[in-house]
């Protein structure tokens, strides 16, 4: 589209609907919310932050691990401290996504280099309780409020897919529940869908329908913990109401439900989600969003907003580019039409490479002509992900603005944000990508090739709360401005909401002259979240003067 249809549609909208305020706090926190505009913030519960050091030994996990995969002390409470001190206010932070924080293998898994526990989240033994390494239900209660008080959604990370590995201290799960092979070769749907993904990782048989009875050591776990009947009740309560036969899946679903329900869960995160099959997630998303709406009733006054419960899909290699169709090689599957919202974007650490430019203007015309009405999720750096976007951080800045300015929403792995490494020395495999939060580092405000890690932090903070109070960043319809300096607009109207920015990018310090004819009328007094200053446009020009070489411009 033309600038000048563009900038047409724009007086057209405001002059019917006149722009909503986007943001009544420095901090963008009180501006509208939106899922396509997400500043979501992954951590790993175990690596972020020790609140509570009397839970860093259980299930006498005390056996000598290979280096950064045993567990570390972080915590539920850990990210809690960090939430009521601001520190994601600051980042701009509209959404905390943690890995899964459901009760873990009790042994460690000896895969030839070292043995693992599962710190991260991802070996499930037991959906309804919490691992005591990350924490209590009190805790996370705290965790879950401390979030909406700060008007910070909440993601959890879930599996269906798998349960964790068996170990001496962790038998297999019954053979109905669970397959050991055939491993997956990933070259069918079938060869993707009904395997293990590796070796010793029982596969949930989620293609089942047959009913089955509870594993056994389940059953002998909450008779010794003294709540058998309880759960038994509300599984005979739920299979009553919604009519499913007692095959493993469902009895995962009412599991993982029950979180939502009971603590106001704002969405999932759903793990390995192209290895399920894809009415999984549909069936799953049925429920949760009941179980939202059951949560919101009973809670009206901690309700943040109208929007619907949230779900995006880690679909392996999913990219942009595939719009609404994954393909297995026999077989192509539109997740969004099955309970996913959004995708993870699997394209954007590559395109990262590519000119601001040719980055925002391909995910401008995939968000607003294929894949309207549903998202996409990038990142740079994940805790699985070995070939990330500058895995040396040497252009740590320069990922920020990309990423942090890229239509769709996005995703700030731990650490990004302040140059954590991601590549240590003695480690192996993923567990380099997975080393502890460097708070010391920032303490000390180290200098990361050649840049203080402060002012690192700083630069991720102005993009983020702009971000945060501005719709049109993620959501908005992208157009350039000019080329020479680099200057674009976003437009957004929907929901609500009539939003507009103004940027510009690799510009020269000092007097800066940003084009606002049509966009913004003279007199209108703009902010600029970079410098932090006010300016008032006159004769068609937002003049910024500042020793930056970026603007950000938006109505406070």
């Amino acid at each position: 589209m033309r600038i000048q249809s563009i900038l047409f549609a724009l007086i057209f909208l405001f002059s019917c609907n006149g722009p909503r305020k986007a943001s009544r706090d420095a901090l963008g926190s009180d501006a509208p919310f939106i899922w396509e505009n997400a500043n979501i913030y992954f951590l790993l519960t175990d690596r972020f932050a020790n609140g509570n050091p009397e839970n860093d030994l259980n299930f006498g996990r005390s056996e000598e691990p290979a280096k950064l995969r045993g567990f570390m002390g972080g915590d539920l409470a850990g990210v809690t401290e960090k939430i009521e001190a601001g520190y994601f206010d600051k980042l701009g932070v509209s959404a905390i996504w943690l890995t899964p924080f459901f009760e873990q293998n009790h042994g460690p898994v000896d895969e030839g280099t070292g043995k693992t526990y599962g710190f991260h989240g991802y070996w499930t033994q037991d959906w309804t309780s919490l691992d005591p390494n990350f924490g209590t239900e009190a805790e996370l209660a705290a965790f879950v409020a401390a979030a909406h008080k700060h008007k910070i959604r909440v993601i959890m990370d879930v599996i269906v897919n798998h349960t964790g590995p068996v170990t001496q201290q962790d038998p297999i799960w019954p053979d109905a529940w669970v397959r050991t092979e055939p491993k997956c070769t990933f070259d069918t749907y079938k060869n993707t869908v009904e395997c293990t993904l590796v070796a010793n990782l029982p596969d949930i048989k989620t293609e089942s329908n047959a009913a089955t009875d509870l594993p056994p050591q389940l059953v002998a776990k909450w008779k010794q913990e003294g709540r058998y009947e309880q759960e038994m009740a509300e599984l005979d309560a739920f299979f009553a109401r919604t009519k499913y036969p007692r095959a493993p899946r469902f009895y995962i679903y009412k599991w993982l439900c029950d979180y939502v329900k009971k603590y106001g869960i704002d969405g999932l995160r759903c793990d390995t989600a192209k290895h399920t099959e894809e009415t999984v997630w549909s069936e799953l998303e049925k429920e949760a969003a009941r179980a939202f709406a059951e949560w919101k009733l009973q809670h009206p006054d901690q309700v943040l907003d109208k929007n619907p419960f949230y779900m995006v899909g880690e679909v392996y290699n999913y990219s942009v580019a595939a719009g609404r169709q994954f393909d297995f090689g026999d077989k192509k599957v539109d997740f969004f039409s099955n309970g996913f919202y959004a995708l993870i974007n699997f394209d954007f650490k590559g395109d990262a490479n590519r000119s601001y430019e040719d980055i925002f203007t391909k995910y401008s015309q995939s968000l607003n002509g294929p894949l309207r009405g549903k998202s996409v999720v990038n990142y740079i750096s994940s805790h699985d992900d070995g070939g990330p976007f500058d895995k040396q951080r040497k252009r740590a800045k320069e990922a920020g603005t990309k990423l942090l300015l890229c239509p769709g929403a996005v995703q700030i792995y731990y650490g990004d944000e302040t140059a954590r490494e991601l590549d240590i020395p003695g480690t192996n495999g993923d567990a380099t990508l997975r080393s502890f939060m460097n708070w010391k580092e920032l303490e000390s405000n180290i200098e990361r090739t050649g840049e203080k890690i402060g002012d690192v932090l700083e630069h991720w903070q102005k993009l983020g709360r702009f971000r945060r109070a501005h719709a049109a960043v993620g959501a908005g319809l992208h157009a350039k401005i000019s080329s020479e300096p680099y200057v674009f607009m976003r437009t957004y109207s929907g929901r609500g909401i009539t939003d507009i920015v103004l940027a510009g990018l690799d510009m020269k310090p000092g007097p800066k002259r940003i084009p606002a004819a049509g966009i913004f009328a003279d007199g209108t007094v703009l902010y600029d979240y970079y410098s932090g200053k006010k300016v008032k446009v006159k004769e068609g020009v937002a003049l910024v003067d500042s020793p930056f070489d970026i603007v950000l411009l938006g109505q406070e």
